[in-house]
């Protein structure tokens, strides 16, 4: 277990660990929550985040119930079809489990769920409890294997080995050890492409794949949006992929391409500029590797298309929104491809939290917002509050947690984090971004609770 969290903090294509020193390199390994006070943020919550939209598969965390209660239905990740991961799986060990041990347990619990449910591959999640105890959770796992014959995968990211960040690589290392390339895809064509590090929160895979559909790209395998364990099992068969916003699953990117000779860029989704982008690699690796000749061609006139129709649905909130002052507080890769999104349409980002962005997300944010560009390393709700309250932003983009800041300071507020019900990616999901903003920005119930209270204006 610690190599392979030594391993993961020495991904070579990661920037952000690379560039430190190899004392500051296991200070950070270090830096993570204790067992018992490690709800959320912590290596197995990204594990989870990371595996549970395989949408055909079970999940079950071997542990204390609360661990599963802390995870489960935090990500509106959608499936057009099975629905088998938004049922909740947990050994729910207590005292006796963790005094006598919990294997036995374990075992039980896998040979229900198969007798229940059937289920194409288990997925058993080591928690913190567990992992401190002892139990083999890869025996255990191999045994149930051969006895059901069907995969049952061990994911080893208990919640103090580290941060979320550590929990989706060690979550890409299990599939990249136990998953990928144990299945032959049915059929295989020139166009076939993996999209990896896309969870389909709230949809957005749905608004990118027609546009590969129309060009004739198949997407063999999400990694794992809306996915099935055997497009993931038979991803080691595309021609290229595309690694969307997410420095999280870098090392099952760069293994591939090791492994299987799959080349890989990141893109954003989210902006019209930076989905035109995409599509543009996304076919030039194509047509590099063998593919339709006339497929940049066509790529070409589908973008002067759907740029030309977004723009047209874009233009009536121009004159609404131009200038409009955004404050923006979120993590990672969202910290620069939101900002590409609202520069577009003209709105001003006044600031950008960068505390899960690494150093490659901010040279972006550097590059998008020039030597002006304001990016916040840690902002608590005091000071979120202040900035609000001097009306130094119009509205604040953030997740769920920020809302009642915003409320508090009688700003609109945006929700753009996991938890969110639209969907903001691709030429479409621009449209519904900008237009959820006007909707925030211009609702009437501001004017209402920005007015002084009876009592007050009586004074």
């Amino acid at each position: 277990m610690l190599s392979k969290v030594a391993e993961v903090f020495n991904e070579p294509g990661c920037d952000h660990n690379r560039a430190k020193s190899e004392k500051d390199r296991k200070k950070g390994c270090t830096r993570a929550a204790k067992p018992g006070a490690a709800a959320g943020g912590c290596a197995f919550d990204g594990a989870k985040i990371a595996l549970q939209p395989i949408a055909d598969a079970a999940h079950l965390v071997h542990g204390p119930i609360a661990c599963e209660g802390n995870s489960w239905d935090n990500r509106g990740s959608l499936s057009s079809g099975p629905m088998l991961y938004r049922t909740s799986f947990t050994t729910d060990l207590g005292e006796n489990d963790i005094v006598m041990g919990g294997e036995k347990r374990l075992a039980r619990a896998i040979q229900e769920i198969v007798g229940k449910y059937d289920p194409p591959a288990v997925f058993v999640y080591q928690t913190c409890v567990t992992a401190l105890t002892g139990d083999d959770v890869e025996a255990v796992c191999k045994a149930a294997s051969r006895r059901f014959e069907r995969p049952v995968i061990p994911v080893n990211a208990p919640g103090f080995v580290g941060g979320k960040n550590l929990g989706n690589r060690l979550a890409g290392e299990a599939l990249l050890e136990h998953v990928i390339g144990t299945v032959e895809p049915e059929v295989t064509t020139p166009t076939d492409i993996n999209v990896i590090g896309e969870y389909n929160v709230a949809g957005e895979l749905w608004q990118v794949k027609p546009l590969f559909d129309r060009l004739g790209i198949r997407v063999l395998s999400c990694i794992s949006g809306d996915a099935r364990y055997r497009e993931i099992a038979s991803s080691h068969r595309a021609r290229a992929a595309v690694m969307v916003c997410s420095r999280a699953l870098i090392n099952v990117a760069r293994k591939m391409e090791e492994r299987y000779g799959i080349p890989f860029f990141e893109g954003s989704f989210y902006g019209i500029s930076d989905v035109s982008d995409v599509l543009r690699n996304i076919a030039r690796l194509l047509v590099d590797r063998g593919g339709p000749a006339d497929l940049a061609e066509r790529t070409e006139t589908l973008i002067v298309q759907e740029e030309q129709r977004a723009w047209a649905q874009l233009e009536p909130y121009r004159a609404r929104l131009q200038g409009k002052r955004v404050l923006l507080v979120t993590g990672g890769v969202k910290s620069w491809s939101v900002v590409s999104a609202l520069q577009e349409i003209g709105m001003v980002v006044v600031g950008t939290s960068v505390k899960k962005s690494t150093k490659e997300d901010k040279k972006r944010i550097e590059a998008i917002m020039g030597e002006d560009a304001h990016m916040i390393e840690s902002l608590p709700p005091r000071e979120m509050y202040g900035m609000l309250k001097d009306a130094r932003a119009d509205v604040l983009m953030a997740g769920g947690r920020s809302m009642f800041v915003a409320l508090k300071a009688k700003v609109p507020f945006l929700d753009i984090n996991q938890e969110r019900h639209h969907a903001f990616a691709g030429y479409e999901g621009m449209v519904s971004l900008v237009d959820e903003l006007d909707k925030a920005i211009y609702s009437p119930v501001w004017a209402q609770v920005r007015k002084p209270a009876p009592w007050e204006r009586e004074r």
